[in-house]
């Protein structure tokens, strides 16, 4: 039984560069990184919205994307971020200005999006080549403060109704993940991920397998083991993480509570900088402007 929750078939038939998981939920794969789009297909403007923004220079991909599915010149009614890495936010600036649409965010990741502060350095000893070259990659801050809001304090999400957010920081400290009840429907953003991002291998191959968080940016351990159990929690039927191949049904939940159990031993490094001592917001070091 694959756990695989797109059908390349129907992807490639509907030419809208997509991977459609169900009726009102696709996923494009940016290179390395995945962006997701809410709305039924030809919804036209306003009726749906896009949660993150790939890697920066990927913006054009998104928009081309978005016209396809939803109609020629449209634009979403918002853009929703999972965390603020340059990875899901290197379009950001460019959509909101072409779009002028609000951004949503965790209050803790606002820093990270309007001007005030850079992310931690990443940890580039925790193992595989994707780790290495983590130094090289760009911590902001961005700056999108004109469009910029945060996300309720009562956990809807605006444009996606039926949909919550959930916070699930370790990955960084305003990561959320977005949550249907009515079909089990997981966005998960970075905090597990289904492809071993440190190799440039699996990033390549893209063979759907569950992995805890990206180890070379997650800044707190203790609780990105804690968000992935409360996911694997919830008995997802679909999950669309930020990196790898969405996954859907019983494979996909038995491989989840197997992270969940084993995290410690599977998911974290032996060493590494945030292991020992993680950036924390009351320590101050996640909020140090560089």
């Amino acid at each position: 039984m694959t756990a695989r929750a797109d059908s390349p078939q129907q992807d490639h038939e509907r030419h809208d560069h997509t991977h459609e998981v169900v009726a009102d939920l696709a996923y494009q794969r940016l290179s390395m990184v995945n962006v997701v789009f809410y709305g039924l297909r030809h919804a036209g403007q306003r009726d749906w919205v896009l949660i993150d923004a790939g890697l920066p220079g990927t913006a054009p991909l998104i928009k081309r994307a978005a016209d396809a599915r939803f109609g020629k010149h449209t634009r979403p009614a918002c853009i929703i971020m999972t965390h603020a890495h340059a990875d899901h936010a290197g379009g950001l600036s460019y959509l909101a200005e072409e779009w002028q649409v609000p951004i949503y965010a965790h209050e803790y990741e606002l820093p990270y999006l309007n001007g005030a502060a850079a992310y931690p350095p990443p940890d580039p000893h925790v193992g595989g080549v994707m780790s290495t070259l983590s130094v090289l990659f760009p911590r902001g801050p961005f700056n999108v403060a004109r469009w910029l809001q945060p996300l309720s304090p009562d956990h809807s999400v605006p444009g996606m109704f039926g949909w919550t957010w959930l916070h699930t920081p370790g990955h960084t400290p305003g990561h959320i993940s977005l949550w249907r009840e009515t079909d089990r429907a997981l966005i998960a953003g970075d905090a597990f991920v289904t492809t071993a991002q440190e190799s440039v291998y699996a990033v390549l191959t893209q063979k759907p397998e569950m992995h805890g968080p990206p180890r070379y940016y997650t800044q707190n351990w203790e609780l990105a083991e804690e968000s992935v159990r409360n996911l694997a929690s919830l008995e997802p039927e679909v999950a669309i993480t930020g990196h790898g191949r969405a996954m859907r049904g019983e494979p996909m939940r038995a491989a989840l509570h197997s992270l969940a159990r084993g995290f410690r031993i599977v998911a974290v490094p032996r060493h590494g900088k945030y292991v020992q001592h993680p950036a924390s917001v009351e320590s101050g070091n996640a909020y140090c402007a560089k």
